[in-house]
């Protein structure tokens, strides 16, 4: 019997709704389905950018230092409250990153740390009642060795540029 072991941690990302379109100058990715399915790179495409943002059902999400330290607040009292080890945490313009240990799966996680931002973001009225805040999905990597939670969290404490101010957050040792 082959004993697979618990991941030592989660890699999450999240993106804000309509910032980076399909067809973006930067590149972006799609999801495939069915007996394609995976993720593929596409390449820019401004008609497809300007096709996307027609489409967009509420205004894309910036999040500036307010947003910023909203979502901060809300990812902290998650983990705090879930009991989920808070390894490190960036909250970009456009996007989250999170590395976090806790029993998953990921996916669940990644949930309630999206849905807990929005709803402290609207509590705070820095977003519309009924604005969409972030894309559909994200990523959760999963981290199995303690050394890929300590390389995770060293790129999102120090490989996401400039800090913007009092949003990257690692727990004291």
């Amino acid at each position: 019997m082959t004993h697979i072991s618990s991941p030592a941690g989660y890699f999450i990302t999240f993106t804000t709704y309509g910032e980076r379109l399909h067809g973006d100058e930067r590149g972006s990715v799609e999801r495939l389905r069915g007996a394609r399915a995976g993720i593929r790179d596409l390449p820019p495409d401004p008609d497809r950018q300007r096709r996307e943002r027609h489409g967009l059902l509420s205004k894309p999400v910036s999040l500036d230092r307010e947003r910023r330290e909203a979502v901060a607040d809300a990812v902290r009292g998650v983990c705090l409250h879930n009991e989920w080890h808070l390894h490190a945490l960036n909250i970009r313009t456009n996007h989250v990153h999170i590395v976090v240990s806790g029993p998953g799966p990921p996916e669940r996680m990644k949930n309630a740390l999206k849905s807990w931002a929005t709803r402290r973001l609207r509590e705070a009225h820095l977003v519309g009642a009924q604005q969409k805040v972030w894309t559909r999905h994200g990523s959760t990597t999963y981290l199995w060795a303690e050394r890929d939670v300590l390389d995770a969290a060293t790129y999102v404490l120090e490989g996401q540029g400039p800090d913007l101010g009092g949003v990257r957050w690692t727990p004291e040792p």
